[in-house]
Parts: structure tokens; C-alpha cells; sequence
């Protein structure tokens, strides 16, 4: 009989609930500032506040300045 470590072999959690489940827990919201299913002045939001608590994002690696 083979034991894993907790946490090792099973099923994974898929990323949307553990997201969902730790903004209706504990308050934390995990959201990509590019996310397509915000509209525009929503993501401009989060890319604002992303800025103002952990400063600007790097640059791509194509040039492009992400959002």
C-alpha cells in the first residue's frame, strides 16, 4: 500500500473555485487585469489598483506595454 503526502495524487481543485472560494472565505479577490469577461473600465480599475499596491506591471516580451 503506497501513501502520498496530502495534497499529492486525486483530483486538483480547478483554479475558478479556489478563486471563488477564497473571495467568499477570506475576502481575497484573485482577477486577472486582462481578463475579457470585465469590460474595459473594470480592468482599467483593477490595472489601477494592481499599480498603486504593487507598483507597474513589465513590459511584454514582444514591446508591447501590457495593460
Amino acid at each position: 500500500m503506497k501513501l502520498c503526502p496530502r495534497g499529492f495524487g486525486g483530483e486538483r481543485t480547478p483554479p475558478d473555485k479556489l478563486k471563488r472560494d477564497g473571495w467568499r472565505d477570506q475576502g481575497v479577490l484573485v482577477v486577472s487585469a486582462d481578463d475579457p469577461r470585465l469590460a474595459w473600465h473594470q480592468r482599467e480599475l483593477i490595472r489601477q489598483i494592481g499599480e498603486a499596491l504593487y507598483g507597474t506591471r513589465k513590459e511584454a516580451s514582444n514591446g508591447c506595454k501590457s495593460l
